[in-house]
């Protein structure tokens, strides 16, 4: 059976420095694509290292995390616009609003996730995007001004948003949370999301599933995401794991 990790920090500072290992035991796992998430120029630099050796295991993503952007200069947007159209970086993300680590500045996290869409509109990628008690001016931002395709990372919103996204151009990811004992509303959407919309992820090194809580996350465990997955929507593993590799191809390509 084949998996994937649709969102990683492997490149980070919580990752990096075990990146090999972490490798060997998400490759052990079973897993065959995993998308590095980079936030920095560093992050990214190492990222291209180790796609270079790693080569079709590991895409990248680069994009300006919304609660950073009110510290962004003119000369890390120029960084941005130059990164993103490196041929390696496969989407740009993870953007879009957090309004629980950083709500005074909310009307510029707006103005920065257009303008990364505008961006990768322009390079015709997809957007990977996040949203932390921010779920109404997400879905308006992305209804308004999306025209192209994207992935709802670590989705904690409702059923009912799931489908407005879906409707939207946008595909949902589900991570570690959809484990934990207090998940009451979440576990209620991944039965309202067709199996041509649905992906999974570990957001390592954070949100650690059910049983591993409170470790250090990575993208092996993944696998406790997927069997959760397989269990809310009575989905035969094999089908699954089928959809979901189909659906980062045809993402993120």
């Amino acid at each position: 059976m084949k998996l994937v990790d649709s969102h990683v920090h492997l490149a980070s500072d919580g990752l990096y420095e075990d990146a090999e290992e972490i490798i060997a035991n998400a490759q052990a796992a079973g897993i065959v694509k995993m998308m590095v998430i980079t936030l920095n120029p560093e992050e990214f630099q190492r990222a291209k290292q180790l796609k270079a050796k790693y080569h079709d295991l590991l895409d990248i993503a680069y994009g300006l995390f919304p609660s950073d952007l009110h510290e962004m200069t003119e000369a890390d947007w120029n960084a941005f616009y130059a990164i993103t159209q490196d041929e390696d970086v496969k989407a740009i993300g993870e953007i879009g609003l957090d309004y629980h680590w950083d709500k005074e500045h909310a009307q510029l996290q707006k103005e920065g996730f257009i303008r990364q869409i505008k961006q990768a509109q322009e390079l015709q990628k997809p957007i990977i995007v996040h949203s932390r008690e921010a779920m109404q001016d997400t879905i308006a931002i992305i209804q308004t001004h999306l025209r192209g395709k994207g992935l709802m990372h670590c989705y904690s919103g409702s059923a009912e948003s799931a489908k407005v996204l879906m409707k939207a151009g946008m595909d949902i990811s589900f991570a570690g949370p959809i484990t934990y004992k207090n998940a009451r509303a979440l576990v209620e959407v991944p039965p309202v999301v067709p199996l041509d919309h649905i992906l999974v992820e570990t957001d390592a090194p954070y949100l650690t599933p059910h049983p591993h809580r409170g470790k250090r996350n990575e993208p092996r465990y993944v696998t406790y995401t997927f069997e959760k997955i397989c269990e809310l929507k009575h989905c035969d593993s094999e089908a699954l794991s089928e959809a979901v590799l189909a659906n980062y191809k045809r993402l993120f390509g």
